[in-house]
């Protein structure tokens, strides 16, 4: 299959990233065969909100029941009430693969819903997935379409590695469809020394103290794995915002570690 080269697109993103006022926590890259850790940095036992990170695991539960079918099917059509924070993008008819590329919350919403709490609490149980607690906002019972959006599900870079390396050698309960699709979905290109990309960004907000979003120390995610030949290197980066930023934390996570990773495995995986 021909994959796109990682271009500069994201490098005009990272130049974004190099203005904003933001820490991060933690880079971590392991081996995903041996499970050993290439490079630790900074705190990265650290939970916080998955975020949009938990579309990879909505993904394979989504694939594994059925409800999902392949990169096309279901296309779902937006309706009045779904959440559209997200703008325009998020206001159009969206289908397995749109839902990853623009990270459309209402359509993992649709995903969750249609598993049902138990069956979407069995799932989370199986992946190990952070701290597998999918109840949501105390008092809410939105657990089943918000635990995961600053809320009860909270996963440290580590646990992200640890759930990421399970999935690249398939050792949860899904089918090989549900493999493969997300795969496809998550892909998102070539380096140009060759390294397959598959990811996923997050964006979120620690709690205020009277509960709402503090949203001038926003999180950043961007979670995946890179492949080249027969070795696959799994990784996850975590930042926190100084401020409040113009750009989504999660893109100018992803644009600054694509613009590190070719170097980074070379030097890692040599």
């Amino acid at each position: 299959m021909y994959l796109r080269r990682i271009a500069y697109p994201f490098f005009a993103l990272g130049l974004v990233a190099s203005a904003a006022q933001a820490a991060t926590i933690c880079t971590v890259v392991a081996d995903a065969a041996s499970h050993k850790i290439l490079m630790q940095k900074g705190d990265c036992n650290q939970r916080v909100t998955s975020a949009s990170t938990f579309k990879i695991a909505i993904s394979l539960m989504g694939y594994d029941s059925g409800f999902l079918k392949d990169a096309h099917i279901p296309a779902l059509p937006f309706r009045e009430g779904y959440v559209d924070w997200g703008g325009d993008a998020w206001r159009q008819t969206t289908d397995p693969s749109r839902w990853i590329q623009y990270s459309v919350v209402w359509y993992s919403q649709q995903v969750t819903q249609s598993l049902g709490e138990a069956r979407f609490q069995k799932y989370v149980d199986e992946f190990q997935f952070g701290n597998k607690d999918v109840t949501g906002d105390p008092g809410k019972h939105n657990g089943l379409t918000h635990a995961w959006i600053d809320s009860s599900l909270q996963i440290s870079p580590l646990e992200q590695v640890s759930f990421l390396e399970r999935v690249v050698n398939r050792q949860l309960p899904v089918t090989a469809h549900a493999y493969d699709m997300t795969s496809q979905i998550t892909q998102l290109g070539q380096l140009p020394n060759g390294w397959d990309i598959h990811g996923k960004t997050g964006a979120g907000f620690p709690r205020a103290a009277d509960g709402t979003d503090d949203t001038a120390h926003g999180y950043g995610w961007f979670v995946g794995w890179a492949t080249k030949g027969p070795r696959t290197i799994v990784f996850a980066r975590l930042i926190q915002d100084e401020k409040q930023e113009a750009t989504a934390a999660g893109l100018r996570t992803r644009a600054t570690l694509l613009h590190e990773l070719p170097a980074l495995l070379d030097t890692l995986a040599g």
